[in-house]
């Protein structure tokens, strides 16, 4: 897209399946609105996550609504790696250079690897930025975990926070967890994380381990997908042999009261 001569470009918040990384992939038209996928097929810059997902991304969208240019001609620029690690509002990164196309008139799509860009991801400071431009700011609907997770848990869905990832470190985690627990039951806030695939076994056992009975643990796995799978019971009953997410399928993880 390309805005009115001598105006600013727009920056949508272009969301994207969830189904990175899962063996399974639901069609694209299931998760996404037709609206939201004919706006990513008339963009042509972006500023993302990953070029090589995002590439995959736009290759789906191209399946339904033809792109404005080829893959070869999109201009895609990543989020440098630091801003990954230390997270948009610790790095003191300044995302205005990426934003430069949009001084000259062009839309810039916002993506990340899976959900909604800025939300459980990096991207924050490329809106932070945008705004500072003054620049319009235009997020798209499609599919976002956390709420998906919280909707389905049956916790508290009037007051939660999300925590990000939980130290990997037993021990470290076993306390973060306690004091998670602490927080929900004294306040009634559910609390929300998400998990490495792989890490999943382990964050399973952590919690069994460090939660009291009594507390809910709600677990959602390939949300979206038909084989997703959502349990919410309290820790005595989750002891008793429930099967928690594989180690491939991207969890989230919430607890509460």
């Amino acid at each position: 897209m390309t805005a009115p001569q001598n105006t600013k470009g727009r920056l949508f918040l272009v969301p994207t399946p969830l189904d990175f990384g899962c063996a399974e992939q639901a069609p694209i038209s299931d998760v996404l609105p037709l609206a939201t996928l004919a706006a990513a097929a008339c963009l042509r810059h972006w500023v993302c996550e990953n070029a090589k997902t995002t590439r995959a991304f736009l290759k789906r969208v191209g399946e339904s609504h033809p792109l404005i240019a080829p893959l070869a001609e999109q201009q895609i620029t990543e989020l440098p790696r630091h801003v990954h690690k230390k997270g948009d509002h610790q790095s003191g990164f300044d995302a205005k250079p990426l934003l430069a196309a949009a001084l000259q008139g062009h839309d810039i799509g916002l993506i990340s690897e899976a959900g909604m860009p800025a939300v459980a991801d990096p991207g924050s400071s490329v809106v932070r930025a945008a705004h500072d431009l003054g620049m319009t700011v235009v997020p798209l609907v499609g599919p976002v975990s956390l709420l998906l997770a919280l909707a389905a848990s049956g916790l508290n869905g009037q007051n939660f926070a999300f925590v990000g990832y939980l130290p990997q470190d037993a021990s470290e985690r076993g306390a973060r967890l306690k004091q998670l627990e602490s927080l929900a039951f004294k306040t009634g806030q559910t609390q929300l994380w998400i998990e490495t695939p792989y890490r999943n076994a382990a964050m399973l056992n952590g919690l069994l381990q460090s939660l009291q009975g009594n507390t809910r643990l709600a677990i959602a796995s390939g949300l979206t997908l038909p084989s997703a799978r959502i349990q919410s019971h309290s820790v005595a009953q989750w002891k008793k042999g429930l099967q928690g997410p594989d180690g491939h399928t991207p969890a989230v993880y919430a607890i509460g009261p």
